[in-house]
């Protein structure tokens, strides 16, 4: 619990960001804090995500075959168990799984929306998931880094991530 501590903390000490400013697409990566899902989203592929200048996102692309990303829609992620079975989710088995299960939960649009959201008392941008109770908060790092706060109604821990740009809008 310490180390979830120690990253609101940090996160809470960095700078908001502005909406208009996500549009593009982002590469991620996990930042170890102590949550279920630390480790499990490197696993299945996870690349990033994607903001548009509509204010809409593809909340989760994945690397798929050939060189091209896969937006993955997360309502087809059963969440509760994803976070039961949290140690399932690093496993080869649930790799092999989940490539054989993308074409299937491939999303048809955006699956989020952003808005302008508080956290820990200040207002930042932050992206709302159209079907999963997922709010992910954002915060400045630098010009081309930001932190992610994901935050699951009824759950305590927080899953932590940079996301880094790779093309502008």
């Amino acid at each position: 619990m310490t180390n979830q501590k120690t990253r609101i903390e940090a996160f809470k000490r960095l700078a908001p960001i502005e909406l208009r400013e996500l549009a593009g697409l982002w590469a991620g990566r996990g930042v170890p804090s102590g949550h279920q899902f630390d480790g499990v989203l490197e696993n299945l592929g996870w690349f990033g995500k994607r903001f548009r200048q509509d204010m809409k996102a593809d909340a989760l692309l994945f690397h798929g075959g050939d060189r091209r990303l896969v937006a993955v829609d997360p309502k087809w992620i059963p969440l509760r168990l994803a976070l039961r079975w949290h140690a399932f989710g690093r496993t080869q088995a649930a790799q092999n799984l989940f490539s054989y299960l993308q074409g299937q939960m491939r999303a048809m649009g955006p699956v989020a929306e952003l808005r302008t959201v508080a956290f820990g008392g200040v207002m930042s941008a932050a992206m709302v998931y159209d079907r999963q109770p997922i709010i992910d908060h954002f915060r400045r790092i630098d010009d081309g880094k930001i932190m992610g706060a994901m935050t699951v109604a009824g759950e305590d821990l927080i899953y932590f991530f940079e996301l880094e740009r790779v093309e502008g809008p």
